[in-house]
C-alpha cells in the first residue's frame, strides 16, 4: 500500500483530519504522539533512491548535505517499499553520538528531492530538503524497532561480500 493511502487510512480510523497543504512535512504529531518519522512532502515525487554508504560519519555533525559512496539504486517498489519503512520508523529519545552509517538521496525523474543520514547508534536521523523547518531537520527514531531493522538489513544488503 503507498505510504500516502496507508496515512490517509489511519488517520480516518482514528478520527483525525490530515491536512498538509500548509507545511512541507507529511504532518505535525500531536504532543505526546510517538508516530513515525516525517518525511518531506516531496517524497511523493520520489521515483528512485540512492542508498549512500557514508564514508565520513563526523563530517555529517555540521554539514549541508550527505557525502558518501552510492551503494545501490532502488527504484519503483523497492524505492516506495524503503520510504513506507523510513515513515514507520517509530520516535525515540535521542542519545548524542550522530555518527551516521548509512543515508538516502531521493529524487524525482529531474530534481534529487532530499536527503536522509541515519546513526543507527544514536537513534538518530539528519534530513536535508528545500523548504524543511530547521525544528524538522533533526528527528530521532527507535533503532531497535522492527521498521528500523527491516531498513538497515536492506542497507546492508548494498554490501558487497
Amino acid at each position: 500500500m503507498e505510504y500516502n493511502t496507508f496515512l490517509a487510512k489511519a488517520a480516518e480510523r482514528a478520527g483525525v483530519s490530515l491536512d498538509v497543504a500548509e507545511t512541507s512535512l507529511v504532518r505535525e504529531p500531536a504532543i505526546g504522539e510517538s508516530g513515525g518519522m516525517l518525511l518531506p512532502l516531496t517524497h511523493r515525487k520520489t521515483e528512485f533512491i540512492e542508498v549512500v554508504r557514508i564514508t565520513d560519519p563526523v563530517r555529517h555533525l555540521s554539514s549541508e548535505d550527505l557525502a558518501g559512496d552510492t551503494a545501490a539504486i532502488w527504484e519503483g517498489d523497492l524505492a516506495q517499499q524503503a520510504l513506507c519503512l523510513i515513515a514507520d520508523l517509530p520516535g525515540s529519545e535521542p542519545y548524542r553520538c550522530f555518527l551516521p552509517g548509512w543515508g538516502i538521496r531521493a529524487h524525482s525523474s529531474t530534481d534529487q528531492l532530499f536527503e536522509i543520514a541515519f546513526c543507527f547508534r544514536c537513534h538518530g536521523a539528519r534530513i536535508w530538503g528545500p523548504g524543511l523547518p530547521v525544528d524538522r531537520q533533526g528527528q530521532t527514531f527507535d533503532a531497535e524497532s522492527p521498521a528500523a531493522l527491516e531498513l538497515l538489513h536492506r542497507f546492508r544488503s548494498c554490501l558487497p561480500d
